[in-house]
């Protein structure tokens, strides 16, 4: 399933959409910067809290497919037009993270 039939699927607010034909494989919960930059698996859906610019960098580094900043947390335009510029499909939902989850679980089965 790809992200956008994901956001669409789940109702989750695009804020950049890059690549929204990406494929999701997966998902992966965890706001520990570094031990999301070690686990995470390529082409996986990330789901966070964090809503800062390294968010970026670690979304590239694992190679995930699409970031998802939960819980509604305010994301700066200026977050945007970073992700915007190196390629990071990043998009937000009201959802706890645990219940974003068990949804992405339950649309890619």
């Amino acid at each position: 399933m790809t992200v956008a039939q994901i956001c669409e699927r789940l109702g989750l607010e695009a804020l950049a959409l890059p690549a929204p034909d990406r494929e999701v494989t997966g998902a992966y919960a965890g706001d520990l910067l570094s031990w999301v930059m070690g686990r995470a698996e390529a082409d996986c859906l990330w789901a966070t809290i964090m809503n800062n610019v390294n968010v970026l960098a670690v979304a590239t580094l694992a190679d995930v497919s699409v970031t998802v900043i939960c819980e509604d947390c305010e994301v700066t335009s200026e977050i945007t037009q970073a992700a915007l510029e190196k390629g990071v499909n990043l998009v937000r939902t009201g959802l706890p993270i645990y219940e974003l989850c068990v949804a992405v679980s339950e649309v890619l089965r």
